[in-house]
């Protein structure tokens, strides 16, 4: 596996909180097996890099497919989120005035806003 290609997945670092041990988190969107962590936003990306590899290797030798750059990776479809309660209200209340589940709804509202 060439560095190129190793270098075309997106990833996203964010600081690590002093209880959570300090440095930089690094994890890769793709690959929800992957993460990696330095003292520096660059010893994360390093370090990244080398465990990404080391996971592509491994489902390579398994014979189990090799998420595409930016393909999300293994996205269940599902996620859990909270709002303030009056929030929660308008969007049931819209909901219900639409005849629909809050959950279509809110999926509609987000397919909308993310397609701009």
């Amino acid at each position: 596996m060439d560095e190129l290609k190793l270098g075309q997945y997106p990833f996203e670092i964010r600081p690590l909180a002093p209880e959570e041990g300090g440095g930089y988190l690094i994890s890769f969107p793709d690959f929800t097996q992957c993460i990696a962590d330095g003292e520096t936003p660059e010893d994360a990306i390093q370090n990244g890099r080398d465990a990404l590899k080391s996971v592509i290797l491994t489902l390579m030798e398994f014979g189990d497919p090799v998420p595409e750059p930016f393909s999300g990776g293994a996205a269940s479809g599902k996620f859990v989120t909270r709002v303030p309660k009056n929030l929660h209200a308008k969007l049931a209340t819209r909901a219900r005035a639409e005849g629909v589940s809050m959950n279509a709804l809110v999926t509609s509202i987000l397919a909308e806003h993310v397609g701009r």
